[in-house]
Order: structure tokens, then C-alpha cells, then sequence
């Protein structure tokens, strides 16, 4: 289960970091960056609530806990916003998103590394 969980939360990074990244140098927030998040939050959760099933809670009240609650919490904001941005089809938001989805992966990340230090210490 261990291995399973890993592999959907490396998935979720890729996707996650394409998403961002290509919203980033595209310069602009498009329907397929809105799917690639979406996606990435699915396959984050999956496997953070397998590792939780793991550790025997799906939270845990320790720093890797609250970030990873925290990351997915934004990451489903981000995705709920970036979802109302374009349906509204406000140009300046949709030009200007990258820097809110930017900084939505640079907290992810936090969690992501955290997990895998923690992880290779056990």
C-alpha cells in the first residue's frame, strides 16, 4: 500500500508542477491547466489519505500533518478559484492567476519534502 500511495502522490506532483509551471510560462490560466489541477488534487488526496489509512489516522498533529492538510486545502481552493476565474472570463485574472498558483506549489511543496524526509528515516 505504502508503494501505491507514493506513486499517486509523485503522480500529483507532476501533474500539480506542469500545471503551475505551464500556466506560468504560458502567461495565462487555460481550461486544460484547470483540468491538470483538478487531477493533481485527486490523485494528492488519494494518496495522502492511503498513507493515512497507514499511520493509522488521516490526520496527523505533527508538522508533516498540519502542512499536508494545509496544501490540500489550498490545492482545493486553488482549483475551485482558477474554476470560477474562468468561467467568469475576467482577462486581468485570468493574465494574473500564475502568481496565486505559483504560490499554492511552493506551499505543496513543503509537505511533499517534508514527507519524503520523514519517510526516509523510518
Amino acid at each position: 500500500m505504502l508503494i501505491v500511495a507514493m506513486n499517486f502522490i509523485f503522480v500529483a506532483c507532476i501533474l500539480y508542477s506542469i500545471g503551475v509551471w505551464s500556466e506560468k510560462l504560458q502567461g495565462k490560466l487555460k481550461v486544460w491547466h484547470l483540468i491538470v489541477f483538478w487531477l493533481g488534487l485527486c490523485f494528492d488526496t488519494i494518496g495522502t489519505g492511503a498513507m493515512g489509512i497507514m499511520a493509522g489516522s488521516i490526520i496527523q498533529y505533527n508538522f508533516h500533518g498540519i502542512t499536508g492538510l494545509t496544501a490540500i486545502l489550498l490545492m482545493l481552493f486553488h482549483s475551485v478559484w482558477a474554476s470560477i476565474v474562468l468561467y467568469k472570463k475576467d482577462e486581468t485574472k485570468i493574465r494574473q492567476f500564475h502568481k496565486f498558483s505559483f504560490v499554492v506549489w511552493i506551499i505543496w511543496l513543503i509537505p511533499m519534502v517534508t514527507g519524503m524526509i520523514y519517510g526516509s528515516r523510518m
